[in-house]
């Protein structure tokens, strides 16, 4: 088995997240109570007991999914006694990123709480409420897209945010743009464009403001080398030198999330499993549209995590 954990962004979340991984393991509790304590909120009980309009503001869902990644990755190492090293690469998707970096002892705990807070309040108020929008192309190529951003780029910034997978891509910029996108890709036979129940539209040159907070952040920050390279979403290739992988999180706040050329580069190099870290299948669901042949697993229950350490 050549293995590669992967980590989910935006949209994995659900009121109850992680709750069983609490109730079932103490280092799992660990984590939540270290991420509370770093943001001074009880973040925990907002992710097991909801209102999930307050799960969903991007200031809380962003460091509650880095939560409940970092509590699988803790129940894997202290638990089971299979450690992240295991794996020949990490990988997450847009502020998975982060849970991949403090997976892999680049960033503390602490620390990546306190930076996907600040990154969720600085994408928020990036753009006023109504000005941006996002939108799905479901059975578009990354061509198809691009015509229809290209369309859509006379009315105002438009962008490709995500290349998720084969038929899956998302566009991002002024709500007028996008709308004239979608207009776009329907003449072009895009099997379904729609828009996307989103705050802001993440991954778009709108998001300027969002990326100097980051920078000026992270330019404080204490990276260290990852013990495993980190297929990041600005390159899709492996990356592991602290200033590089402080300069694509910066960009990576602006730019494209490159997930299909991330799995596709992580499978010709031989990954064979890819284990999706936290709550949800998402990229398990994704991994199936991007290549074949490959084993997708979720870890996000303790059922889960038991039998995927059985094979260790």
């Amino acid at each position: 088995m050549k293995l590669a954990f992967t980590f989910p962004g935006q949209g994995s979340q659900s009121v109850g997240m992680g709750k069983d991984l609490a109730d079932n393991f103490a280092s799992a509790r660990s984590v939540f109570d270290e991420v509370d304590d770093a943001l001074s909120q009880n973040l925990s009980g907002l992710m097991w007991d909801g209102p999930t309009s307050d799960l969903t503001l991007t200031a809380n869902t962003q460091p509650a999914l880095m939560a409940c990644s970092l509590a699988v990755t803790a129940v894997l190492r202290r638990e089971f006694d299979v450690d992240v090293s295991a794996a020949s690469y990490v990988a997450g998707h847009s502020l998975g990123e982060y849970s991949a970096l403090c997976a892999a002892g680049s960033l503390s705990l602490a620390q990546t709480a306190k930076l996907l807070r600040l990154r969720g309040e600085a994408m928020q108020k990036a753009v006023p409420v109504g000005k941006g929008a996002m939108a799905a192309l479901l059975g578009a190529d990354l061509d198809m897209a691009a015509a229809a951003v290209m369309v859509g780029a006379k009315s105002g910034i438009c962008q490709i945010a995500n290349d998720n997978a084969n038929g899956q891509v998302v566009i991002s910029g002024d709500k007028a743009a996008v709308e004239a996108a979608i207009e776009a890709a329907n003449e072009l036979g895009v099997r379904k464009a729609v828009l996307l129940p989103v705050s802001a539209p993440f991954h778009c040159d709108l998001m300027a403001p969002a990326a100097d907070a980051m920078a000026d952040a992270l330019a404080d920050a204490d990276l260290k080398t990852p013990v495993v390279p980190v297929v990041n979403n600005v390159t899709a290739v492996p990356v592991t030198d602290p200033a590089q992988l402080k300069s694509d999180l910066v960009a990576q706040v602006t730019g494209r999330v490159r997930w299909r050329e991330s799995v596709s580069w992580m499978a010709q190099d031989g990954i064979d499993t890819f284990a999706e870290t936290g709550t949800g299948k998402v990229l398990t669901g994704m991994l199936r549209r991007i290549v074949k042949g490959v084993n997708g697993i979720a870890l996000s229950t303790p059922d889960a995590l038991e039998k995927f350490a059985e094979r260790f």
